[in-house]
């Protein structure tokens, strides 16, 4: 993990050939003659013009103008082809991109599912796939769970109902069978940051256990020797699990000297957490320093809230670093210092490994650990 101070041709039959075309009749007063040309224009209908409209303004079927998108070197005659391309030009058309893509079995859509969009990290991750997406010819559709589990299968069938290619899912990761394989209705997926054990599919996330490593070895370096780590309730979700796991290792590598505990914080638990951070602080008081960490950004704004509710401050009372480096991060107290997570680099590959699939990629589930990077602030500055 890097760790930086923030300073803040041949034709085939072709219809046309052999068969008369019938005569249009002479342009009327008002209809428009192209100069230098004796073709008349036919009056532009108001709207999007259709692919019967350039049918109509060509002479030929519809047929035949699909067929010039997608087989004229092999299919069309050089003169129908040059019709066609003349009422498409003469009428501004637009090929629907859906249709294209469903006359070829693909939508050119991929549904992403994230577990809760007010959270940074999804808002965050969303932006790099869409983006990697975009590059690649796609469209993203986005399905928004809200923290409700009831809703991952919902989620899943509403996405398959608009024919997505494959799925991005950072859904809620709360036990197996909730989503499985025989639910993506045999699309491809790709898992961001939370496992599911009933799916075996391409995962991408940060390191996690490097990445508390860092954090809890950063702090223990500057001095403190009582940990409280804080995080949403572990639920099952991986992440959450691995962050702890790798808390209490560092704690156990760094004993006697240094002691540690765990704190499952809620939305509505402000007197619980207050109670916490006082016994914090409390056993500080014996002359080990005492500092925080923090699961997510989510975590962090009710540890600031907390502290400003004991009108306590980071770096003084108590140290600090979480997980999530929100832009508002430099602007509280001296600066919270951050475990930054690659959220772009995140969604990109998400997406990379999702098209790499839908193009053809086969071979056994991978998956991808990114590392994450160290900001410090004044809010761990060294005792």
């Amino acid at each position: 993990m890097s760790r930086r101070a923030a300073p803040k041709a041949n034709s085939a039959a072709a219809e046309g050939e052999g068969t008369p075309v019938s005569r249009r009749a002479a342009p009327k007063a008002n209809s428009t003659v192209a100069e230098g040309e004796g073709t008349p224009i036919s009056p532009r209908k108001p709207g999007r013009a259709t692919i019967a409209d350039v049918a109509k303004e060509a002479g030929v079927s519809k047929a035949t103008v699909s067929r010039f998108y997608n087989h004229r070197d092999r299919l069309l005659s050089a003169d129908i082809a040059a019709r066609v391309e003349a009422a498409v030009a003469r009428l501004a058309y637009t090929p629907s991109p859906m249709a294209q893509a469903l006359s070829h079995g693909r939508s050119r859509l991929i549904g992403l599912i994230v577990a809760d969009i007010t959270n940074p990290y999804s808002v965050a991750v969303l932006r790099g796939a869409e983006k990697a997406c975009q590059e690649a010819g796609y469209l993203v559709m986005l399905f928004n769970l809200g923290n409700d589990i009831d809703r991952e299968r919902e989620a899943i069938d509403a996405l398959a109902g608009y024919q997505v290619d494959g799925f991005i899912l950072n859904t809620l990761g709360r036990g197996a069978g909730l989503v499985d394989a025989d639910a993506l209705h045999g699309k491809p997926a790709v898992l961001v940051d939370r496992r599911h054990d009933g799916m075996h599919t391409d995962f991408v996330s940060l390191d996690n256990p490097a990445a508390m490593k860092a954090a809890c070895g950063h702090l223990v370096e500057g001095g403190y020797r009582e940990l409280l780590y804080i995080t949403e309730p572990l639920q099952g979700v991986s992440s959450r699990r691995e962050r702890t796991a790798a808390f209490g290792d560092c704690i156990a590598a760094h004993q006697p000297r240094v002691a540690g505990e765990v704190f499952e914080s809620t939305g509505d638990d402000s007197d619980a957490l207050d109670a916490a951070l006082r016994a914090l602080r409390k056993r500080a008081r014996s002359g080990r320093r005492a500092a925080v960490l923090s699961g997510n950004a989510i975590v962090t704004l009710r540890v600031a809230s907390a502290m400003a509710r004991l009108g306590w401050h980071f770096g003084v009372e108590l140290g600090f670093v979480g997980f999530d480096d929100p832009e508002w991060a430099p602007l509280i107290g001296p600066g919270l210092s951050a475990v930054a997570q690659p959220t772009d680099a995140i969604g990109r590959t998400a997406a990379t490994c999702l098209i790499e699939r839908l193009r053809g990629l086969e071979g056994p589930p991978r998956q991808l650990l990114l590392p994450g990077e160290l900001v410090v602030r004044g809010s761990s500055g060294a005792v």
